[in-house]
């Protein structure tokens, strides 16, 4: 007798135990409505709305018209404005047709992972992830097959997914700046991964498609340059969602972008469209849209992000932890004093410090900071990150 869900669901919920443990089952969830403490897990904003954003929704939200809450799918004005903000920021003239406005950045992977992947279809992706890739590309059919990036620098590995391509291999996911390591990935890289990526579409006469996932590409620090893996490699998909740089990240709204030299875009535009429509209606609402023009000007202060990630890196390097810097993102990645890094989460929590453990993100024996809280929420962390570290020396390792 077959149970109450699908197989599949249960692949689902295997992929992502580690994750739906901790948001669910955990001290932090348990304990993260209580006022004091210090809470780096999940990227939500710590502190008022930019008045920006609430005058953008004022400004857009009394109707002009009677279709102005009507249906919406990918209006025309909201294309125009994301096709001309690609085209000063890329430097690529998109065209407004090639513009495909969903509920975020999950909304758009799924839908153009159901655009390409076929059942039993391989999709790379590169560890250690974002939560939920593994789980996308099962819900698509597809059969996810994880590359671990370079040891250290947290770099694409481009020799193994060299080796990882074969005639099952649909797309190749990439993130960057890339969450949870914050590294951007330089252009020499990704030259060489669209050159391997073409290669082995002309070898197998089937394309490799790339997802370029570009969450965080307006939150860059340093004054660095940002390679969109885009200009690469014409036959990409570009990921994009304006809730990290907004720090509105329930406001969902993001999009798709095909590159002018995509091949055969006329299908693949219809392709989107359809699974825009099946896929639960993965168009933004009507405000959003209407607003977009205003939104898509917005930016967080990054000058702020910055001094606070500078800040958190020296202070917890002079403790003793080992700090990966971030060159983009709102995440902090850093090595646990224990290999078992969720025991040492719950040590950090026994100081009201909440943080997410590696092992959810397939890096054990480390944890990830995310650095959205203001700077009275760190300074009130640090004498608890230091306390929890001596005493994780102290307790030793065969205590973890």
């Amino acid at each position: 007798m077959s149970g109450p869900v699908s197989v599949r669901s249960f692949r689902l919920l295997d992929s992502m135990s580690s994750i739906l443990h901790f948001l669910n089952d955990s001290t932090w969830s348990r304990r993260r409505e209580e006022s004091g403490i210090c809470d780096f897990t999940i990227g939500n904003p710590h502190e008022m709305p930019p008045r920006e954003l609430v005058d953008a929704y004022s400004r857009w939200i009394e109707p002009r018209n009677k279709h102005w809450y009507a249906y919406k799918m990918n209006e025309t004005g909201s294309r125009e404005v994301v096709a001309g903000s690609l085209q000063q920021w890329r430097n690529i003239p998109f065209e407004a047709e090639d513009i495909f406005l969903t509920n975020g950045a999950i909304a758009a992977l799924a839908v153009v992972l159901g655009t390409i992947v076929d059942p039993g279809d391989e999709v790379i992706f590169i560890s250690p992830p974002w939560f939920q890739y593994e789980g996308m590309i099962l819900n698509a059919g597809g059969v996810p097959v994880r590359i671990r990036a370079q040891a250290g620098t947290f770099d694409l590995d481009l020799r193994a997914i060299d080796e990882a391509i074969g005639p099952k291999t649909r797309a190749v996911i990439i993130n960057s700046p890339q969450n949870p390591t914050g590294r951007i990935y330089p252009s020499e890289v990704l030259r060489d991964l669209a050159e391997m990526l073409g290669s082995k579409s002309r070898k197998s006469d089937r394309t490799v498609y790339l997802i370029s996932d570009e969450a965080y590409s307006r939150i860059v620090f340093d004054g660095k340059p940002y390679p969109s893996p885009v200009s690469f490699y014409p036959e990409s998909f570009l990921i994009y969602t304006y809730g990290k740089v907004l720090l509105a990240p329930g406001e969902r709204i993001g999009f798709i972008a095909l590159p002018p030299q995509m091949p055969e875009r006329a299908l693949i535009r219809k392709s989107l469209l359809g699974l825009q429509m099946m896929n639960g209606w993965s168009f933004p609402n009507a405000l959003l849209q209407h607003a977009l023009g205003d939104l898509d000007g917005i930016r967080i202060d990054i000058d702020h992000f910055q001094r606070k990630r500078d800040r958190l890196c020296a202070a917890l390097t002079a403790i003793g932890y080992e700090v990966l810097l971030p060159e983009g993102t709102f995440y902090m990645l850093v090595r646990s004093p224990w290999q078992n890094d969720e025991a040492f989460i719950e040590l950090l929590a026994r100081h009201d410090i909440f943080c997410i453990p590696g092992s959810t993100m397939d890096v054990p024996g480390h944890f990830r900071i995310c650095f959205t809280p203001g700077y009275e929420t760190i300074e009130n962390a640090l004498p608890g990150f230091d306390l929890a570290f001596r005493q994780a020396v102290e307790m030793g390792e065969a205590q973890s």
